[in-house]
């Protein structure tokens, strides 16, 4: 993850049982690039010992204003001038309280007071029960804090250790690992609405039996959680597929093509972009079976009749306000064999100013593949890499796009 190589980040934890997910956060922010000093507090260590995070980070800890390592005795101002960002994992309820306060009476709290505000983002990550998480006084807290300027990157929902289930769960360490990619990425898509599909469709024969793909909806996944990091607001459509879905975006399942053509059109009209990852059927069966087509031992094979399915992307490429310039298209295309001329006339079948071809199947269901981008002005690779680091530049390229004045996007149509 690129948005972290360089950072160095001040992990603090408070006091809370969450405190084991702060060592695989801190495994996970390292493996990425990140320096993480980790600051405890003196309930933390109840949670977890300063020698494990120390392994993980590679760093001493720090838990006392008054460690004698520093020079000047100032461990507070001396962490928090280091930092690119504050990160307190888990964030208690009593924590919060002092923050909202201004105290300062041990490290954490008085490292967070003195950080510079204008250049140290500090970063909460809220983890207690679910009655302390809805109470009014915690409530209030956090309100206080966000309005002095820091940020709260939001709490799970499901079982806490104290047996009930609820909000108030500290996210799990891959949940923040997005949340703080997105904080740290540049919104070059802030304001824009992007609606995506993603995945295979289900053409069904029977109720057991159907027509579908191997595309597994990675590509267009990963361009959903790259879109939400730069800003933008992100609906995904879609097929079946076993995928994660990313955080902060909205996402409707859908199995056939028909169900996927009905849930872009009733979402396009919002969207400012779309870009078109799925691979939908190109056919269905006339008729599907309301019962199980049995073999009778006849030996007979039983024909299937099919119809050709609507075809998305050209539907939605040709609608008034993607003529207008309203709508910014992109379409995929997954081919066997000569990819640049099969894109190339594809994206002049499709009337989109913009067409990324890939080589399928090698790349389906695989972590990173090599795409082509072919517009009016010619082609140019994305070179191999992963699907996440694909999807990184490819958003950067349709912000690029957005940017030309209107003419000169109408005229790439051409």
């Amino acid at each position: 993850m690129k948005e972290f190589a360089g950072k160095h980040l001040v992990l603090g934890l408070s006091g809370g049982v969450a405190c084991y997910k702060s060592a695989e956060l801190c495994r996970l922010l390292i493996k990425a690039g990140a320096t993480v000093q980790v600051v405890m507090t003196e309930a933390a260590e109840q949670f977890i010992t300063p020698v494990t995070m120390q392994a993980l980070s590679g760093r001493t800890v720090y838990g006392s204003q008054w460690d004698a390592r520093e020079h000047n005795n100032m461990p507070h101002i001396n962490l928090s001038r280091e930092a690119d960002a504050i990160l307190i994992a888990p964030c208690s309820a009593d924590f919060a309280a002092r923050l909202a306060q201004g105290r300062s009476d041990e490290l954490l709290s008085l490292l967070c007071l003195a950080r510079p505000i204008e250049r140290v983002p500090l970063l909460l990550a809220p983890a207690m029960n679910r009655e302390m998480w809805v109470h009014p006084a915690t409530q209030r807290n956090f309100a206080q804090v966000v309005r002095d300027g820091a940020t709260v990157l939001g709490v799970g929902t499901g079982e806490q250790a104290c047996g009930e289930t609820g909000d108030g769960r500290m996210l799990e360490p891959a949940e923040l690992m997005q949340e703080l990619s997105a904080f740290f990425t540049a919104k070059q898509l802030a304001g824009q609405h992007l609606l995506i599909t993603a995945g295979p469709t289900f053409e069904a024969i029977d109720p057991v039996r159907g027509i579908t793909n191997r595309s597994s909806g990675k590509m267009g996944f990963a361009i959903a959680r790259a879109a939400r990091e730069a800003g933008a607001e992100v609906t995904l459509v879609a097929g079946p597929v076993s995928l994660p879905t990313p955080r902060g975006v909205r996402r409707i399942d859908v199995q056939s093509a028909e169900q996927m053509l009905r849930a872009v059109e009733q979402s396009a009209d919002a969207a400012s972009i779309f870009i078109a990852t799925a691979a939908v059927a190109d056919w269905r069966p006339a008729l599907a079976s309301e019962q199980k087509i049995k073999k009778d031992g006849s030996g007979e094979v039983p024909t299937l009749a099919f119809v050709e399915n609507t075809d998305i992307l050209a539907r939605i490429a040709q609608s008034p306000r993607a003529r207008a310039g309203q709508l910014y298209c992109v379409g995929f295309a997954a081919e066997s064999h000569d990819l640049l001329a099969h894109a190339t006339a594809k994206r002049l079948r499709k009337q989109v100013p913009l067409l990324v071809g890939n080589i399928g199947p090698a790349t389906f269901g695989q972590d990173d593949n090599a795409l082509l981008l072919v517009d009016a002005e010619g082609h140019r690779e994305l070179p191999q890499a992963s699907k996440r680091v694909l999807a990184q530049q490819l958003v950067a390229e349709i912000a690029q796009r957005l940017h030309r004045p209107a003419a000169m996007i109408s005229q790439v149509l051409t």
